[in-house]
């Protein structure tokens, strides 16, 4: 088990010598644009096998799945490029790339909400890693447009083509995902009809400020619906350079405030860690710093962990496993009740 982490730790170190974007984003080839009409161009999708069907065996027999809302999943950034792709937006017919994609992201991040929800994770033309700190801003944006384009063309065909009529929706994301749920969530609920099937947004990874939204609040409490959670969790006592951000909303995962009271390991409901078989409750406690805009937690009792430097951006989710799992059930269900009471 040790090895399986050890790897894990060794790919997140291996991203920093990423094959950066040759030239500008109008000098590089633009990638061919999934179909979506095409089960291959979705990473999770209801109708095919794929990785958000599985459940840690740990869990297997806790689990009451119910599937009766649907959640639209995007993955985090995971395109670095390789040797001879030179591009500033990630290939969707890629087999490597989207195996990468399939065994971390939907394996273990999507995987959580397939207790009751039906998944969607869309494959999408995300921007190259770099985009987020390349000096060639201009690059940068378009690329970010391009995957956004992918992401607003996949949740136009699950409305039109895969959602049922009153099907209550989860959105959920992390990282490069979080940025585009962000706007996902401004283009398609925020003031909108469709508010009303919101039940919460999973969004962790990437700043989201407490008034991001105009009509969507920061969730402060764990059965609250139509609103967001968002966390970015750091090793207690360090702070990220040049990082004070007291407007970014954050949620504690384990008790669902947003205060800066303590969550001890007493209260946590369950980390997964890299080999997806070895559940662990009681394992990680977690504490708002609002001045930061981050989330504290205890280093990880893990062999490697040192290797990630404070930073555990990479275990957002993995980290809160089971409590957000549970979470989504708890807040499944308020929405469930509140809506037995408009009837």
């Amino acid at each position: 088990m040790q090895k399986t982490i050890l790897k894990v730790i060794i790919l997140l170190l291996l991203t920093s010598c990423s094959i950066k974007p040759k030239g500008t984003f109008g000098e590089s080839q633009k990638p061919m644009a999934p179909n979506y009409d095409d089960l291959y161009y979705w990473a999770a999708h209801p109708d095919k096998a794929d990785a958000a069907d599985l459940v840690p065996p740990p869990l297997q027999d806790s689990l009451v799945p119910a599937q009766v809302v649907d959640v639209f999943f995007l993955y985090p950034t995971i395109y670095t490029g390789k040797k001879g792709d030179k591009g500033w937006n990630a290939p969707v017919d890629d087999p490597d790339f989207n195996e990468r994609v399939d065994s971390s992201a939907i394996k273990f991040q999507a995987s959580i909400f397939n207790e009751m929800g039906r998944v969607y994770a869309p494959r999408y033309r995300q921007a190259h890693l770099h985009a987020y700190h390349s000096k060639k801003r201009a690059s940068a944006e378009k690329a970010f447009e391009l995957a956004y384009a992918d992401v607003k063309a996949a949740f136009e065909y699950y409305l039109e083509h895969e959602r049922k009529p009153g099907t209550p929706i989860i959105i959920a994301g992390h990282s490069q995902g979080t940025t585009h749920a962000k706007q996902l969530l401004k283009d398609y609920f925020d003031g909108t009809d469709l508010l009303d099937y919101l039940v919460a947004a999973y969004i962790p990874g990437i700043a989201v400020k407490f008034e991001e939204f105009e009509n969507i609040p920061v969730c402060n409490r764990p059965d609250q619906i139509r609103c967001f959670c968002s966390w970015r969790t750091w090793k207690e006592g360090k702070e990220p350079k040049n990082w004070t951000s007291p407007e970014v909303a954050v949620t504690n995962p384990i008790n669902w405030k947003i205060d800066t009271s303590f969550a001890s390991n007493k209260l946590h409901n369950g980390a997964i860690l890299p080999n997806f078989e070895d559940y662990r409750p009681a394992f990680a406690d977690a504490r708002v710093n609002h001045e930061l805009g981050i989330l504290w937690t205890s280093r990880p009792k893990i062999f490697g962990s040192f290797f990630l430097f404070g930073n555990y951006h990479i275990a957002d989710f993995n980290l809160f496993y089971r409590d957000v799992q549970l979470n989504v059930r708890e807040r499944v269900d308020a929405y469930m009740e509140a809506e037995l009471w408009n009837y």
